[in-house]
């Protein structure tokens, strides 16, 4: 990957970091609110997305650059600066993460949980030949760490960005977009991987053959991990939230368990998670909680334009990128895995611009029923995934 001559990463000064955690937060739920079926599984990356169209607002100007604040939350000052502020808060590797060893095998008396490894990656390919504004590119370079590739989105462009994408997500996601037309002129895109186990293992006796009752009321037959420990757990009106942290670092999931039978979308709302944060206390807590193994993939296209992203697909003004750019795809894909020693999830997006503690049962939580989960950046609040479980049994 290519980057601009004489341009290194900037270190961070005063960036508005909470008010674009807070916009990302916003418009996740927003999103997840139009998208996600409530019979089906979800996980969508607003991490992932944010970083995405952070980078197209360091291009966009007049309305364009209007309508990306407001959808989005970013701050009229700073908001690249804040993206920076966050990949140095968040990030571990230094490059592409290595591929794990997905078959090997844990032993709960002797195995150690390793320390996390979380990727952020940003990239920029352009058509040959074409011309792309200097100081859209030194932000780029500065604040988002991503150089510039050119290729021909004539021949296999989309070849080469699925590369770098399977590259970046440690092998978990293999294909961004399908197919590019030969009209693009330029791609950006962000890849979020996280491969973190957690601090204490589901290392009970798991409950086989348990009942998960989906939102329909109809029943599936799964397996139910199991764990009695000390964890941060909170509760209110219709709902029980506990923490799992994930070993050597600030970063844990939510599991948001709502009374049976309603839906666990409110428990994604901004609110509710500053409620959950607000709340959760140490206590002793029996968990019963299902692995589960689903992708999703979203066209934002139409998504974006019910969120009130019009002018970015219409008549966009990307002038600070180069002339006539307007976006024609916007491709968002994640997948996630959940199992007795922790998580692997990984989400990319892409934008195509053509012209062990001590044994406590003291409070039961029961996710046998359609639940959400948020992988948060504790320190910040900032959530890298958000979901929900309606059936553990289905892979998509």
């Amino acid at each position: 990957m290519l980057t601009v001559e004489g341009v290194s990463r900037e270190v961070p000064k005063n960036a508005p970091l909470a008010e674009v955690v807070r916009g990302l937060t916003a418009f996740g739920h927003a999103l997840y609110e139009t998208t996600a079926n409530t019979t089906a599984n979800t996980v969508i990356s607003p991490l992932s997305i944010a970083y995405a169209f952070g980078m197209a607002r360091a291009g966009a100007a007049g309305a364009t650059a209007s309508e990306l604040d407001k959808v989005f939350g970013f701050p009229a000052a700073g908001p690249h600066a804040a993206f920076n502020a966050l990949s140095r808060q968040i990030v571990t590797v230094d490059g592409p993460p290595p591929a794990p060893d997905r078959k090997a095998v844990r032993d709960a008396q002797s195995s150690e949980p390793s320390a996390p490894v979380v990727g952020i990656a940003n990239g920029l390919f352009t058509q040959q030949g074409m011309p792309v504004k200097q100081e859209f590119l030194r932000t780029l370079a500065s604040q988002y760490g991503a150089g510039v590739r050119t290729v021909d989105f004539g021949e296999d462009a989309a070849g080469v960005i699925n590369a770098w994408v399977d590259e970046q997500t440690a092998g978990r996601i293999k294909k961004l977009f399908e197919r590019l037309d030969a009209a693009t002129r330029l791609v950006i895109a962000n890849a979020v991987y996280l491969k973190a186990e957690w601090e204490q293992g589901f290392t009970d006796q798991p409950e086989e053959n348990a009942t998960f009752t989906r939102a329909d009321g109809s029943t599936v037959r799964t397996r139910l991990m199991r764990q009695s420990s000390d964890l941060r757990y909170a509760s209110g009106s219709g709902w029980q939230a506990v923490e799992l942290p994930y070993a050597k670092s600030d970063l844990a999931m939510w599991v948001l368990v709502p009374q049976s039978g309603a839906s666990p979308a409110e428990l994604l709302k901004p609110d509710a998670l500053r409620q959950v944060a607000a709340g959760l206390t140490t206590t002793g807590v029996d968990l019963s909680l299902p692995g589960w193994d689903f992708g999703t993939d979203l066209d934002l296209k139409a998504a974006l334009k019910k969120l009130g992203l019009n002018a970015v697909f219409d008549d966009a003004d990307f002038s600070g990128i180069a002339d006539d750019l307007v976006i024609s795809q916007a491709v968002h894909r994640a997948n996630i895995t959940v199992d007795e020693w922790g998580t692997e999830a990984a989400a990319v997006t892409g934008l195509a611009f053509a012209v062990s503690a001590r044994v406590r049962q003291d409070i039961e939580v029961r996710a046998d029923h359609p639940f959400a989960f948020a992988i948060m950046h504790r320190p910040t609040s900032t959530p890298l995934f958000i979901g929900h479980v309606g059936d553990p049994t289905a892979s998509a």
